[in-house]
């Protein structure tokens, strides 16, 4: 076969092939995971602790998982606040991006400085979300995060006030954006109204997603503690999982606080991250379609046991929403997302399908364990219920993985600054190579070129829970 303009194309796959075996042999980890799914060890952390299982005698041991932010329980943060009617997401940011619990006047003092960056810059709205909208919110806030550099004068600036000020900022700004490269979507893309409130100084976080997103502004207290619970939740979750890893790479380069903060919403938009949830809602859609009675629970477990044997939904084999790469008895995010949406959920048309996801959490573990043929712990990871309680809360699709980054750009934060402080050198990890040396050829002697093909070899080994593709 000679060269002929496709060939640009023609060669993506065998020219990007490597044989599994080639990582088998260097014992490399792929993923940065360990053969028994644990994570490489790449650094340490005063910001968090996601722990899971414990080891004995080098084999893990399940156990009940648990969640810490600056050594505090993430029950208790959460029990703290929503579970004494006040909102709890400005006091954990508060605590992530200084290391301590506010006092009353501490509080009161961040939430004005929140006010105070609410608003966008002049024109923003118009010349970055209306005139040029992609039809993805998180394209957008990449995009709008990137554009914020260009209105901040000392944008390169890595002091401790420009680092503390910039991330007050986003954490202020996110909501805005969220809403409003939505509507901005929704008006280009499907012709339909704009909705663009002003911002309202004193609302939560929570809040003022909810005013924004409500054409009549109105929303009730128990709708906003909801929201208020899942932003606490999915917060922090530790230096190791995807995005938050990528901030705190481009941010050891030494980079601007915008780019790091844009390539971690980069990663979070990829559906093995922050879409885990989209993929859930999917999935349970596709069992009520399919399935007779999905009151029924064997229908349910015969539908469950179709999706492991790659005969529906999407032919992954994997049942979305259940399994961890580090919890392995239970989620402790998952545990306290049920519990407050069981309690709005009570009474509701939503009370159906709140029963049919406990249903999958309580089956899948024997149901994996019937045709996987392994016992290997797997729990409801939080995907498993945060779309269900978005869509209590009308919260659109589109706006899934944009809540999730309005609440991690809080994390984000606390590992760049730590990153900053402590890490002090470049993230550049090694990279084993396959390639043999060859002969260099003039232009005018090198032959057509026949095609080749990748060797055969085994596949890599397929992922055991949807965690292991997907999720945080």
């Amino acid at each position: 076969m000679r060269r002929d303009a496709f060939d640009l194309y023609d060669h993506f796959e065998s020219c990007n092939y490597i044989d599994p075996r080639y990582y088998e042999r260097s014992n490399v980890k792929r993923g940065l995971r360990n053969a028994d799914g644990s994570g490489v060890v790449a650094g340490v952390t005063n910001i968090s602790s996601v722990h899971g299982y414990v080891l004995s005698e080098g084999d893990r041991v399940p156990c009940e998982g648990e969640l810490t932010l600056r050594g505090y329980s993430i029950n208790d943060l959460v029990g703290g606040t929503a579970g004494r009617g006040r909102f709890g997401y400005e006091e954990l940011a508060y605590l992530l991006l200084t290391g301590v619990l506010p006092n009353q006047q501490e509080l009161d003092s961040f939430q004005v400085l929140i006010d105070e960056y609410r608003d966008l810059p002049k024109g923003f709205v118009n010349d970055n979300l209306l005139t040029r909208p992609s039809d993805n919110v998180m394209n957008m806030l990449a995009r709008s995060i990137l554009q914020l550099y260009a209105q901040d004068p000392n944008a390169n600036s890595m002091t401790a006030k420009h680092e503390i000020d910039t991330a007050v900022m986003l954490i202020s700004t996110m909501p805005r954006l969220a809403v409003l490269s939505y509507y901005a979507i929704q008006q280009r893309f499907y012709h339909k109204d704009m909705v663009w409130h002003p911002a309202v100084a004193g609302l939560t976080m929570a809040e003022t997603v909810l005013d924004m997103l409500r054409p009549d502004h109105e929303y009730t207290a128990e709708e906003a503690h909801m929201l208020d619970v899942l932003l606490m939740l999915q917060a922090e979750h530790g230096g190791g999982n995807n995005s938050t890893f990528t901030c705190r790479v481009v941010t050891s380069s030494g980079t601007d606080p915008y780019s790091a903060y844009a390539a971690a919403i980069g990663s979070l938009k990829g559906p093995r991250h922050g879409g885990a949830n989209l993929k859930v809602r999917e999935m349970i859609k596709d069992l009520e379609a399919t399935t007779e009675d999905w009151t029924d629970e064997d229908q349910v477990a015969e539908y469950l046991r179709a999706v492991l044997n790659k005969q529906a939904y999407d032919h992954a084999g994997l049942i979305y929403g259940m399994g961890h790469a580090v919890y392995t008895l239970s989620d402790p995010r998952a545990v306290i997302c049920h519990s407050y949406a069981s309690k709005m959920a009570a009474g509701t048309e939503f009370e159906p399908e709140l029963r049919l996801l406990e249903t999958i959490e309580r089956l899948t573990p024997d149901i994996i364990a019937e045709v996987k043929g392994t016992r290997k712990a797997i729990c409801a990871n939080i995907d498993l219920y945060t779309g269900f309680v978005y869509d209590m809360l009308g919260i659109p699709e589109d706006l899934y993985t944009p809540m999730f980054a309005t609440a991690r750009i809080t994390g984000w934060a606390a590992h760049r600054f730590e990153e900053i402080v402590s890490g002090k050198r470049i993230i550049r990890p090694a990279y084993r190579t396959t390639l043999q040396n060859r002969a260099y050829e003039p232009l005018e002697e090198r032959p057509a070129i026949e095609g080749f093909h990748a060797p055969e070899s085994e596949a890599p080994s397929e992922p055991t829970s949807a965690y292991d593709a997907y999720g945080d």
